[in-house]
């Protein structure tokens, strides 16, 4: 792995890696190519797929922020859509621009707004204080596949008008579609054989006659305020399935693995839970904080729409930038002891949820679910303590466990 310094870069001259940064040994450790990667210089040109990259957070958060020079119509993956047909249709909410991405936005931002998700705060902490009480105490579990993969597969496709059977499908398909953001690999491969099946399911969800009108009572769905929306006039009917898409597509497997996240850093920083368990206000700071920390969506690309001079160096209109969110959250030039979990610290501002007109647009979802169960184990369990070794999940996009190990001890 190396990054080669040109003496005297001219315009247009960018320092040269030939790492492949979804090889599976930076998918399973990215800090050393992070850290050549900001030292490097504010972008760098990565030979093996003809694209630039950007690790520091004060380049990065300005990209994100001018959709106008680093578009996201031409695809947030590998792909550039001006040149290849994309394997399924784009996002509205990810894959798009103004003027396009803005009726799907507005309407998905009123929807999960903090307001609104507000109503879900009794709801949800009820059910998670259910789902921790049916956890076994000082017993062998897995903190990913029994905690951190279960609890949003039990309130998400609720809210958003999922019926309960086939739920099961909502991870493989999340985890193909975040593999596909990268390169033809071996991740994608594994994924190929079963994406049919399941991206059939999940489309079928979002019609409108599949989808639950309300939940809790009389809560009207996320799924049929999206129609109601297009009833309105406010996006089209065509538009519709394809947001309620998004919400599937997007909602899960970042909360599974935000939730592995926060989890893995408690069982590794038992000063960090003891803190947390003494005031479950920082529950949400905790959430954040492990966002930042692990940052479960590393990378996302944004295309040049004109010749744009980042630095010393001039990006070719066209050409892809992959911004490598991970990276930015660890800047040491942005955070103190960036590689430290530690609750005493304002998270706000880390990339983890993205930046500017395409920020995640269910990140106040994704922080209440954290919220619900941090507060309700926090309030049962007094440690939680590795009982062995945990092990990544690697996806070409994303950043989790495929295990952890741990015991809960009351």
């Amino acid at each position: 792995m190396t990054i080669t310094q040109y003496r005297n870069p001219a315009v247009g001259s960018a320092p040269v890696s030939d790492v492949d940064p979804f090889g599976h040994d930076i998918l399973e450790n990215p800090d050393d190519f992070h850290a050549q990667l900001r030292a490097a210089g504010p972008i760098t040109y990565l030979s093996r797929y003809d694209v630039y990259a950007m690790g520091r957070y004060d380049d990065m958060h300005a990209a994100l922020t001018d959709w106008q020079s680093f578009q996201s119509g031409a695809g947030v993956g590998l792909s550039n859509f001006r040149y290849e047909k994309p394997w399924r249709p784009p996002s509205l909410l990810l894959e798009s621009d103004p003027p396009v991405h803005d009726s799907p936005r507005e309407v998905l931002s009123a929807i999960l707004s903090v307001r609104a998700v507000r109503r879900l705060h009794e709801h949800w902490c009820r059910d998670a204080e259910e789902f921790v009480a049916s956890l076994h105490a000082d017993t062998d579990l897995d903190a990913e596949c029994d905690v951190a993969a279960v609890f949003p597969l039990r309130v998400f496709p609720d809210a958003v008008g999922i019926g309960t059977a086939g739920r099961e499908n909502l991870l493989p398909y999340g985890d193909h579609l975040f593999n596909a953001f990268g390169p033809h690999n071996d991740l994608v491969a594994k994924g190929e054989p079963r994406i049919g099946e399941v991206s059939r399911w999940v489309n079928e969800q979002c019609a409108r006659d599949r989808l639950a009108q309300t939940v809790y009572g009389d809560q009207p769905t996320f799924g049929a305020q999206v129609w109601a929306a297009a009833d309105r006039g406010d996006i089209t009917v065509a538009q519709a399935p394809t947001i309620v898409r998004s919400l599937l597509s997007a909602g899960v497997d970042t909360t599974v693995h935000g939730l592995g996240a926060v989890l893995y850093a408690f069982a590794t920083h038992p000063d960090q839970w003891a803190r947390l368990r003494a005031n479950p206000a920082l529950a949400r700071i905790a959430f954040d904080e492990a966002v930042r920390w692990e940052s479960p969506v590393q990378t996302f690309f944004r295309t040049a729409t004109r010749d744009i001079r980042v630095g010393n160096v001039v990006v070719p209109e066209g050409r892809k930038i992959l911004m490598f969110l991970g990276s930015a959250n660890r800047d040491p030039q942005r955070w103190d002891e960036p590689d430290r979990f530690d609750l005493a610290r304002d998270p706000s501002g880390h990339v983890g949820y993205g930046m500017g007109i395409h920020q995640c647009v269910g990140q106040h979802v994704a922080r209440l679910e954290g919220e619900a169960l941090l507060i309700a184990l926090a309030q049962r369990f007094r440690r939680i303590e590795l009982t062995g070794v945990p092990t990544r999940h690697h996806n070409n996009t994303m950043r989790g466990w495929a295990s952890i190990p741990v015991a809960f001890a009351e």
